[in-house]
């Protein structure tokens, strides 16, 4: 059982009024039979929830009662004002200010200070450094197709430069990584598509709503897919770009080469993207073996000395 499960049913209940079990099921992402435990669990906690049956029933926190508000933990509240801050760094909007306000108005006068201390021992800045200006406004367009069930369109330039003109239906933005996707039905493909916003533009929400289907969720852990397709190879990198090399791999993979270099085990993909990769490390490193991803990389920089001395390129 999750606690931050129970308090975002409570939370939730707080702010909906009345909520049936399958609703809360599907909001979560469990059993309806999940739901009824943790709303057991509420209850045993002190909090009188009720059930209406019938036509709009669902359940519901007793009018009569008033939260109170040492029903939440100092750690308990530190850990949601955390989750809120970072959340509005990168999705601006009144329902993060207003939920924000709403936990901090649970905060005992006592407990005030030492809960500013906690939750600013852990900033979570997820916005980046620099980058595509257009994310900010198109995660605002997409929030509001979402609520309203508004067809999305848009020009979206895929691998290799084709760019295709979208029609889409919105269903879930995620952040995965340091990028911002969604994913929803294109009328093209005929299927549900996972688009990384910072390939899309000219993006508009139009007037047409749509009625929604029963939403496929995108793949987002492609761990177990990589592996079958990873293989080793070995690279000799300076030490110059050794805190780059670790953000693809572990330091145990590391072997200490004359001091000022190290030899290293690191997970390929033969692929343009982690080509790419080995190719941003510049002169500080070097494929060893095995031989034909060598001769390949040696391919690359030819052509790419060929760009800037206007020869003859091999496009292959």
């Amino acid at each position: 059982m999750k606690v931050d499960r129970l308090v975002s049913i409570i939370m939730t209940l707080l702010d909906k009024e009345r909520m049936g079990a399958q609703e809360l099921a599907d909001m979560f992402e469990v059993s309806p039979r999940t739901i009824y435990r943790d709303i057991e669990a509420i209850n045993m906690a002190g909090i009188p929830i009720r059930s209406i049956s019938g036509v709009g029933g669902g359940f519901e926190i007793m009018p009569e009662y008033k939260l109170d508000k040492r029903v939440f933990s100092t750690a308990d509240l530190s850990a949601i004002l955390m989750g809120l801050s970072s959340l509005a760094n990168v999705v601006r909007g009144d329902e993060l200010v207003n939920a924000f306000e709403k936990v901090k108005s649970f905060i005992p006068a006592e407990k005030a200070k030492d809960i500013e201390i906690r939750t600013n021992q852990i900033c979570i800045d997820l916005s980046p450094w620099t980058g595509n200006r257009t994310i900010q406004p198109y995660l605002k367009i997409i929030k509001t197709a979402l609520q309203d069930h508004k067809l999305l369109y848009f020009e979206y330039t895929a691998h290799h430069g084709n760019k295709t003109v979208r029609t889409v239906e919105p269903y879930q933005l995620v952040l995965k990584g340091s990028h911002w996707y969604f994913q929803g039905y294109c009328y093209i493909r005929n299927d549900y598509r996972l688009f990384r916003l910072s390939r899309m533009s000219e993006l508009q929400m139009k007037q047409e709503t749509f009625i929604p289907r029963d939403f496929q969720k995108p793949i987002l852990d492609f761990e177990e897919i990589a592996e079958t397709m990873q293989t080793d190879i070995k690279i000799r990198i300076h030490k110059s770009v050794l805190d780059r090399v670790l953000e693809y791999c572990t330091y145990d993979r590391f072997i200490s080469d004359d001091g000022e270099y190290s030899i290293v085990n690191f997970p390929f993909i033969e692929n343009d993207y982690h080509y790419g990769i080995l190719l941003s490390f510049g002169d500080q490193c070097e494929c060893l073996e095995p031989l034909h991803i060598r001769a390949e990389i040696t391919r690359k920089i030819q052509n790419m000395d060929a760009i800037y001395n206007n020869e003859k390129l091999d496009v292959k």
